[in-house]
């Protein structure tokens, strides 16, 4: 059940949610990066929304919080390594969606451990949580402005800056055109995504994720079997998740469904909520079959099933050569994630509950700060010194810290390592 449910987020995120979101992106006017950081990562973290939900009015305990924190670091580091190393291609990144996306999220990890280290939760703290997350929004809207300001800014002290702009704009030519005798300066028109893009006076037109440029053609219906032998076997096996998911969600890569992009995009959040919810369930299952301490299958098992649409999605973008948006799905998801934290919270204590605040667990997380801290850190210095590019070389390293990492954390739960006790039930 576990493998099938890989399998049919796969589905789900290839043939309903990135092409949604590539419509999305064409109507608003969004670059990659902001594409990847605001909607994709909003539909890929739904299951984390749905479980901070669930711990606030449902168990009424920290499975919200542990969840969202404890699977930070895969987000970061995990899904880092699997766009590398999945990757049959090498995807140039922009320094300034990454550094972006790196302190917003730098500032909402401090802020969720500011406000929980006394263990409770006011509804001013948890306003405060939806007021950061406004800004980062509203730093979006601006994005192009802020981009070529600091293009012409850091022009003359920093040439690498300038120069990696110039090789993506070059390469990925979302929003770009050469003025006469002048540098590639990034622009934008807001009536144009930058993934489907006019010829005139345009660099060449970039590859769409799904073939969506070919308009003028209809997609092929899902019931189409391919090829290749190991895709039919596939095909055969998936067969009643495609049967199910056709029935349920209108295809808008098809003419006749392309102005219903927005409830493909809903609809295939929802069945990704879903299917994540088997998922950990069946994780669950298997990790007390196997007598794993619940401690550790969060931090293996348990954070990578709920990661699952952002690793799916996010490699999916980066076989295509879009590491802007894998790279701004994966920070800008962590970014939401704690999103998910503020508007339960503050529901509860403005609306619900409004004599006290709420109660919250907050031992351990001066590790887990640090950790998250140290890793959003070495995702940046990673890709500066890489040459701003994901490649396998990247992945592998990633792997090898997060493999690093996750082995540290495990010693420290189970009390061998640090000042942190093995809690038994019962005591």
């Amino acid at each position: 059940i576990i493998l099938y449910m890989f399998l049919a987020v796969s589905i789900v995120c290839d043939d309903y949610f990135l092409p949604s979101l590539e419509i999305i992106s064409e109507c608003l006017g969004l670059s990659q990066d902001v594409a990847g950081a605001t909607f994709m990562a909003a539909g890929s973290s739904a299951p984390e929304l749905v479980t901070a939900f669930l711990g606030v009015f449902v168990t009424k305990g920290d499975i919200g919080v542990s969840t969202i924190l404890g699977s930070a670091i895969y987000n970061l580091l995990g899904i880092s390594a699997a766009c590398g190393l999945f990757s049959s291609m090498v995807s140039r990144l922009s320094c300034w969606p990454l550094f972006r996306d790196c302190l917003a999220y730098t500032i909402s990890v401090a802020a969720v451990l500011a406000m929980i280290s006394d263990n409770r939760i006011y509804w001013y703290e948890s306003a405060s949580l939806l007021l950061i997350y406004g800004c980062y929004i509203l730093v979006l809207c601006f994005d192009i402005k802020i981009n070529q300001y600091l293009i012409k800014k850091c022009s003359p002290c920093c040439t690498c800056f300038t120069k990696a702009m110039e090789e993506n704009a070059e390469q990925q030519p979302l929003v770009g055109w050469r003025e006469e005798n002048g540098p590639l300066i990034r622009q934008q028109s807001r009536t144009d995504s930058g993934i489907f893009q006019d010829e005139l006076d345009y660099s060449q037109l970039s590859t769409s994720l799904h073939g969506l440029d070919e308009i003028s053609e209809d997609h092929p219906s899902v019931f189409t079997m391919p090829e290749a032998d190991m895709k039919r076997i596939l095909w055969v096996l998936s067969l009643p998740i495609i049967t199910l998911l056709y029935l349920t969600i209108p295809d808008c890569r098809r003419q006749f469904w392309r102005n219903w992009f927005m409830v493909t995009f809903f609809i295939s959040a929802a069945w990704i909520s879903a299917i994540t919810y088997v998922l950990v369930w069946m994780i669950t299952i298997a990790g007390e079959t196997l007598g794993i301490p619940e401690s550790v299958m969060g931090l293996t098992l348990l954070a990578a099933g709920t990661s699952v649409p952002d690793t799916v999605a996010s490699v999916l973008v980066a076989r295509k050569g879009n590491g802007d948006m894998a790279m701004s799905n994966i920070v800008g998801s962590n970014v939401f994630d704690m999103l998910c934290l503020g508007i339960p919270w503050f529901i509860k204590t403005a609306f619900i509950n409004t004599s006290g605040p709420i109660e919250v667990n907050s031992s351990g997380l001066t590790y887990t700060a640090i950790s998250l801290i140290c890793s959003v850190v070495f995702i940046f210095l990673a890709v500066h010194l890489n040459g701003w590019k994901i490649d396998k070389k990247l992945g592998a390293i990633c792997l090898v810290l997060y493999v690093v990492f996750t082995i540290l954390s495990i010693l420290y739960e189970l009390g061998i390592i640090g000042n942190n006790p093995t809690r038994v039930c019962g005591n």
